[in-house]
């Protein structure tokens, strides 16, 4: 509660990092670096056909289901968030994040509002890490708590943009498609400059984490306030045309 911007994040690395090496070495609770193997009510399993036939050309099995349960669930939290900023209590943090001083002044108890956020905000987290586990059929350190979560969580935020919501979905779809399908751009790109060997080396698909690193750096350049930031500026000076 003491510390701020980067700060804060650096600590929550690390917290993050302590708890990693908790849970590898609480073997009898958390089943030490193996993890933990579950099993899930029948209606959730693959092998589970509700229906002999393909529903309008899908076949329906837990599988599925288990996808549009946890979409509809992640729906619903994005709007719960949306709901909290837009509320009474996220005016006050958000007049927090633009002037802690003043806003004490006024005399709302930050200590309280950042208490509360913080406890929210592992709430949240706290559900978004059951539907991964749900998703999986298993939970253990490095799928929940490993550095490179925590370094995905942070590229996306800044991707899409700080301090909003929506930047927070569109970082993630972008960050998605980025790892899903960069890989064949580059095989394609590896293929069509074949007569230049360096080129075709430098476009390899074996390459995609330094692209990813590119497109990165080159997305923080041209949106320092993220995609959401700079569409924010940028329909902007036409709202205030407007009025």
């Amino acid at each position: 509660l003491r510390v701020r911007a980067i700060f804060f994040a650096m600590i929550t690395l690390a917290v993050a990092a302590a708890f990693q090496t908790l849970a590898s070495q609480l073997s009898d609770i958390t089943g030490g670096e193996d993890g933990l193997t579950f099993k899930l009510p029948q209606l959730l399993s693959p092998s589970f056909e509700p229906f002999e036939e393909p529903f309008l050309g899908v076949t329906i099995d837990g599988r599925l289901i288990s996808y549009y349960l946890l979409f509809v669930t992640a729906v619903v939290l994005v709007l719960a968030l949306l709901r909290i900023v837009n509320s009474p209590f996220g005016r006050v943090l958000q007049a927090i994040r633009e002037n802690e001083f003043r806003a004490e002044a006024i005399g709302y108890r930050v200590v309280v509002y950042r208490t509360t956020s913080s406890v929210l905000s592992a709430l949240f987290a706290t559900v978004a890490g059951a539907m991964l586990a749900l998703w999986l059929r298993y939970n253990g350190p490095d799928t929940s708590l490993s550095f490179e979560i925590m370094m995905d969580c942070l590229l996306i935020v800044v991707i899409g943009g700080m301090g909003t919501i929506y930047g927070s979905a569109i970082g993630a779809v972008l960050f998605l498609v980025a790892q899903s399908y960069l890989q064949d751009l580059l095989r394609m790109g590896s293929e069509a400059a074949s007569a230049l060997p360096w080129l075709s080396a430098l476009l390899s698909p074996d390459r995609w984490l330094l692209w990813l690193g590119v497109l990165f750096v080159l997305s923080v350049y041209y949106f320092p306030t993220g995609v959401v930031g700079r569409l924010r500026a940028a329909a902007a000076p036409r709202t205030r045309a407007a009025r």
